[in-house]
């Protein structure tokens, strides 16, 4: 069997497959295999979550994903990677981890597994056609030709190309009859035109942060955000990518209301400023006692607020600047595209996939794992999860 990708499913597939003393060959484009898993946690490799339900994934057929996670959570992977050598720990909001905290070490026994095994390894492999012939693949390379009976395409996304990430799979994908849903960047950075960024570049606050489309609301989501000079990041941004990238695709202007203080209600706020107006401090100053003092232009400018001193401040004067503060504006322009981004929308039509083998519905003998496939997990080891249990079904063939 040839196996195309040395990624998390790749490499998984191809030690569960070569288990069942079934030759394994393994093609990657990159100089080396695993570039994502070296890259994942902080280098911590955040290997799965202890709850990967389906609620945590999205596809254009959520059917699918709840049939290939059946009987497949988080006591599945981490039995299977223990038969490997390696132990898992839970860390924080579910988080599973090698005990060893080094995404290297994941890798180093993955390829070592993998070798033991007599998987033969080829890096550096650009595959630039596969034909079917009868019962025969025929892969086309820069340097010969490869028959094989069987393929798993486990090949990846476009998102992330530093690390190898391209479209070479759903080009592969394609030319084999597939059908393929339009990619597009999630878990990703979000880019803005406006002037204020320069002056707030650095700032990072605790949030909840609202996605407007043409002025509709479309989802929230809290968590630390980072303005930076081109716009903004942080956990709770990543998380609302997804949707944003949607919007975006179907022409929508998209704005975040990110609220600043979002433990204070604006009942609580307005007693505490009113609390604090009786002084001659310019109102800069004034604000400076609450908020991050780079922020406090903008909420005065987003406010129109006039006011020089705090001591002239009323009530309604106050109430605009407690809606700024809870209500702060940004418009984003555009995500930071595939480079920026962790994983990929869309991919393979998993109608076309058998979810409980993993095999092509419309080429016999073509099997496909991870993120090639169009589902994308949640921030939080759900993508690296749905990358082993495919494999894991792909490896009882």
């Amino acid at each position: 069997m040839v196996v195309i990708g040395g990624g998390a499913s790749g490499l998984l597939a191809s030690i569960l497959i070569s288990r069942k003393n079934i030759k394994v060959t393994l093609l990657e484009k990159s100089n080396k295999i695993g570039k994502k898993i070296l890259a994942s946690g902080n280098g911590k490799c955040n290997i799965g979550n202890i709850n990967p339900t389906s609620s945590f994934y999205h596809s254009n057929n959520p059917q699918f994903i709840e049939k290939v996670l059946k009987g497949y959570g988080a006591k599945e992977v981490i039995n299977i990677f223990k038969t490997i050598g390696i132990e898992i720990t839970e860390g924080k909001d579910g988080k599973l981890f090698p005990i060893s905290l080094q995404a290297s070490s994941v890798l180093d026994i993955l390829e070592y597994e993998a070798k033991k095994l007599d998987v033969k390894i080829i890096c550096n492999c650009n595959i630039k056609q596969i034909l079917k012939n009868n019962n025969e693949f025929i892969i086309k390379t820069d340097d010969n030709s490869i028959i094989a009976k069987k393929i798993l395409l486990a090949s990846g996304s476009p998102a992330s190309p530093q690390l190898g990430g391209s479209h070479s799979g759903l080009n592969i994908a394609s030319s084999l009859g597939h059908n393929i849903i339009t990619s597009l960047p999630s878990l990703v950075q979000l880019s803005s035109t406006e002037d204020f960024l320069k002056d707030i570049s650095g700032v990072k606050i605790y949030s909840v942060v609202k996605l407007y489309a043409n002025n509709n609301y479309i989802t929230q989501k809290e968590g630390d955000i980072l303005f930076t000079n081109y716009g903004i990041s942080g956990l709770a941004i990543l998380d609302i990518s997804r949707d944003v990238s949607l919007e975006l695709a179907n022409y929508s202007y998209c704005e975040l209301s990110i609220d600043l203080m979002p433990n204070y209600t604006k009942e609580i706020l307005l007693k505490m400023f009113l609390s604090h107006i009786n002084n001659n401090k310019a109102i800069e100053i004034w604000l400076n006692g609450f908020i991050n003092k780079k922020l406090i232009p903008i909420i005065l400018e987003q406010s129109k607020c006039k006011i020089k001193e705090s001591k002239n401040l009323n009530r309604k004067e106050i109430i605009k600047i407690i809606y700024s503060i809870k209500n702060f504006k940004l418009s984003i322009s555009e995500t930071r595209g595939f480079k920026g981004a962790e994983v990929a929308i869309g991919g393979v039509d998993t109608k076309e996939v058998n979810p409980i083998t993993m095999e092509s519905k419309i080429v016999k003998n073509l099997y496909l794992a991870g993120e090639i496939l169009d589902i994308d997990g949640d921030r939080g080891g759900f993508n690296f999860h749905f990358a082993w249990v495919s494999a894991m079904r792909v490896g009882n063939i």
